[in-house]
């Protein structure tokens, strides 16, 4: 049963990705590919390509990515609070950025 419920969040997770790299103009197969993912996340919410590394510095990289998260957010015209959101709960607020009427502002 868990492993049906990770297949779930995991699934909704990266159709979510998908779909909001596809409204921000990047392809949306990078959400399945590992490293690239979080490349072409960067490109999405304009910060430098080299803040990849501190996604590998534990523990600061759970500030990097609710930074990132805000970012993305305020990118489709959402508030700071639903970038945390991104971050912190995103089995729910990816899919219903991907899929939901948010257009990609730049």
């Amino acid at each position: 049963m868990e492993i049906v419920l990770w297949l779930v969040i995991t699934v909704a997770i990266i159709a979510g990705y998908w779909k909001t790299f596809e409204k921000a103009g990047q392809p949306g197969w990078a959400a399945v590919i590992p490293i690239y993912n979080l490349i072409v996340m960067l490109r999405i919410v304009h910060r430098p390509l080299w803040w990849i590394l501190l996604l590998f510095v534990p523990l600061l990289n759970i500030v990097i990515f609710i930074v990132i998260g805000i970012d993305l957010a305020k990118r489709f015209g959402k508030s700071a609070l639903y970038g945390v959101g991104i971050a912190l709960l995103g089995f729910i607020f990816v899919p219903m950025l991907g899929f939901g009427n948010a257009r990609y502002l730049g």
